[in-house]
């Protein structure tokens, strides 16, 4: 059967003209199903495989009828009902094929088929951990394997299941293998698993249904997009239950919000998977009540058999009596701290990493340690070593100081958003930028400054810095800074966040025009004999905050009146939605700086031609309101993007700040990716973690 099977995939896509890589990414399957597939290695596909295939190789209807058949499975036949409209379609469609192509490359990236799954097996937990079984309304037993994951999901009748394991027992791989199997076997009405990591929730100040939606518009910026009813289409989706919530992490919570986590999960009545640590799953629904309507299982340790079958598989490296694994594997026989600690998939993996995939690593070292503690520290502490070799003396300290920062925040999630929050650095990064951009406009528009321009520069810098450093503060301690989820677009539109954007822009335009014609009045004080100071001072205040408030009030609203949400391309991993925020902020201040710098050139003049009817001595010329316009243009925009967006927070912070003070690498983008391409990071949607929390800690704890 499968060599038949293979026969026909091979023909097929050589007749279409495609190499297995094209295959696969056309399918969005992994490039070893396909290979496996064709070679004979795996002999039983998945009906959500062998239906994308046919897909990808756009076969006729007889075709499909022979591919199926050869997999031995029938393609299930659509049942016709009449076609209703479904405003939430085109999202629930886009969204599977987001979600099914991020984890399938997560799952390859992570190795968990090389050479083959390590298996994750798991039991039914104990009663007192469980709802009543009237109200869970299991249909069969419910422990399992890997493979039947999605099996036992469905022997659940609410659709309710919590998965308990201790540190390093296969939640994260189970997850993984949960969604992928989910979509290939779902049929169009089933909802769209999709995995949410709890550590990053507060439950007694967002509601789930709040939580869940934020997470999907952050990852998926596209249902940003407004929804049927008023909302967003992220949460239309979770109010008419069209995705599966997967919720990883229950135990990484903060401490203390374990049980209001649980209440707010009672509250709800949607399925749902809840992966978490057995100690922390067992205190919080001690004396209390337990996920309502749900089962529980709990993951089983590795066995010798299992440990035997699998390591001697990942390296062709010989010692005494054959396989360089057998005396570890003889030692685990006999029981000891090492096979206490080689019972994990994290802790196998890790030896399998230093041991198997590293030249010049012998896993006899692992017999010189003779405490649980000792071999667990030194599994975790070669993994580094193993990873980068030479460079690992290099890069310890960044990765240290890395995971120090997100345990500070009490996070697993490296967001590129979230580096610094200093209003002290933020203040002086847009001091700097304003000073240095104020020297080079006006030296290239005015000619010579002189003292005067010097000394203008220098204190419009120091005084945008303090302002926008407050600014910065009030922002930050109110709600922290988030990407930006929209993009400009040709076709606007008017409503009230429009014109509350440009009552926004009216204040900030006014306080930074205001405090230019402080700066203005005092420098000309400092450097003219007699000026009236006063005089000065009242005069360019008014005019600068009415002109730059009225200015930055008009671009605000066209600013987003423009907008719509991001697409899904930008979706795709942290960097993507760091170049869509460059994009969107860069092309709003590209719009910006050039309305503002020609309202204010032309109402400059205007009001010139005023004060002199009015007898007032001024000084106006179009080349000083041109340079006048574009300082203010391009130094309130800088302000704006340094202190109050999300990727100007990235440039004061993780590309100059946090670099110049040697806590991470000045290419901080290609560290990160590096990272996760040598298995160090792992992405979960739009932000990198720590391939495991026991790595995070660790290299906290030795920084």
């Amino acid at each position: 059967m499968g060599s038949r099977f293979g026969l026909l995939l091979r023909q097929w896509r050589q007749r279409a003209g495609l190499s297995q890589e094209a295959l696969a990414s056309r399918a969005a399957v992994g490039i070893r199903t396909v290979r496996g597939l064709e070679t004979g290695e795996r002999t039983d596909p998945r009906i959500g495989t062998v239906r994308a295939l046919a897909d990808a190789l756009e076969l006729t209807g007889a075709e499909r009828t022979e591919l199926f058949s050869a997999a031995g499975r029938d393609e299930p036949v659509a049942v016709h009902e009449p076609v209703r409209f479904d405003p939430l379609h085109e999202a629930v469609e886009t969204l599977k094929v987001a979600v099914e192509a991020r984890w399938r490359r997560e799952e390859e990236q992570r190795q968990v088929h090389d050479p083959v799954p390590l298996p994750v097996r798991w039991d039914e937990a104990p009663p007192t951990w469980m709802d009543s079984p009237r109200n869970v309304r299991p249909s069969a037993a419910l422990d399992g394997r890997l493979d039947q994951v999605v099996e036992v999901y469905r022997r659940v009748g609410s659709r309710r299941l919590v998965v308990l394991g201790r540190a390093g027992s296969g939640k994260t791989v189970l997850t993984t293998r949960f969604v992928l199997d989910l979509l290939g076997a779902a049929v169009p009405s089933d909802p769209v698993p999709v995995i949410f990591q709890l550590g990053a929730w507060h439950p007694s100040r967002v509601g789930l249904r709040d939580f869940l939606a934020d997470q999907l518009t952050r990852d998926h910026p596209f249902l940003a997009a407004a929804g049927p009813g008023g909302g967003t289409l992220a949460a239309a989706l979770v109010d008419s239950q069209r995705v599966l919530p997967v919720l990883d992490g229950f135990d990484e919570i903060a401490a203390g919000l374990h049980r209001p986590a649980l209440n707010a999960l009672n509250s709800t009545t949607l399925p749902l998977l809840l992966t978490s640590r057995v100690d922390e799953y067992r205190d919080a629904v001690e004396g209390t009540d337990v996920l309502t309507s749900a089962a529980a299982v709990v993951l089983c340790d590795l066995t010798v058999d299992d440990l035997a079958d699998y390591l001697p598989r990942t390296t062709r490296k010989t010692g005494p009596g054959g396989n360089a694994w057998k005396p570890v594997l003889d030692e685990v026989r006999r029981g000891g701290p090492l096979a206490e600690v080689l019972t994990t998939p994290l802790m196998v993996a890790l030896a399998r990493r230093i041991y198997s995939d590293t030249p010049d690593h012998d896993p006899l070292a692992l017999l010189d340690l003779h405490e649980a503690a000792d071999l667990e520290e030194h599994l975790l502490g070669s993994f580094i070593p193993a990873v980068y070799g030479v460079d690992a003396d290099r890069v310890r300290p960044w990765l240290g100081n890395l995971a120090d920062h997100l345990t500070r925040l009490g996070t697993h999630d490296v967001a590129w958003w979230r580096f610094g929050s200093s209003s002290a650095v933020t203040g002086l990064g847009v001091g700097v930028a304003v000073g240095v951009a104020d020297l080079v406009l006006e030296s290239a528009l005015v000619g010579s400054l002189g003292v005067r321009g010097l000394l203008f520069a220098v204190m419009i810098g120091l005084v945008t810095g303090v302002l926008f450093g407050v600014a910065h503060r009030f922002v930050v301690v109110r709600t922290p800074i988030e990407p930006v989820r929209t993009r400009l677009r040709l076709r606007g539109h008017l409503g009230r966040r429009v014109w509350a954007r440009g009552l926004l822009g009216l204040g900030f335009g006014g306080a930074v025009g205001a405090a230019y014609g402080l700066v203005r009045a005092m420098a000309y004080w400092l450097v003219t004999p007699g000026f009236d100071l006063t005089a000065g001072v009242l005069v360019d205040i008014g005019v600068f905050g009415l002109v730059f408030g009225v200015g930055a009030g008009l671009v605000f609203v066209v600013a987003a009146a423009l907008e719509a949400p991001l697409d899904v391309r930008s979706a795709g991993s942290p960097s993507g939605l760091l170049a869509a925020n460059r994009r969107a902020v860069l092309g709003l201040v590209a719009v910006m700086v050039p309305a503002f710098a020609a309202f204010v050139a032309g109402a400059t003049g205007i009001v010139a031609s005023g004060l002199t009817a009015l007898r007032f001595e001024v000084v106006w010329s179009p080349t000083t309101a041109l340079a006048l316009g574009l300082v203010g243009g391009v130094g309130g925009g800088l302000a704006y993007v340094l202190s109050l967006t999300a990727w100007g927070q990235w440039v004061v912070f993780a590309r100059v700040w946090l670099p110049l003070t040697g806590k991470l690498p000045w290419r901080l983008p290609a560290f990160l990716d590096d990272a996760y391409r040598r298995g160090v990071l792992r992405r979960a949607g739009a932000v990198y973690q720590f391939r495991h929390a026991r790595l995070q800690d660790h290299l906290t704890r030795s920084r």
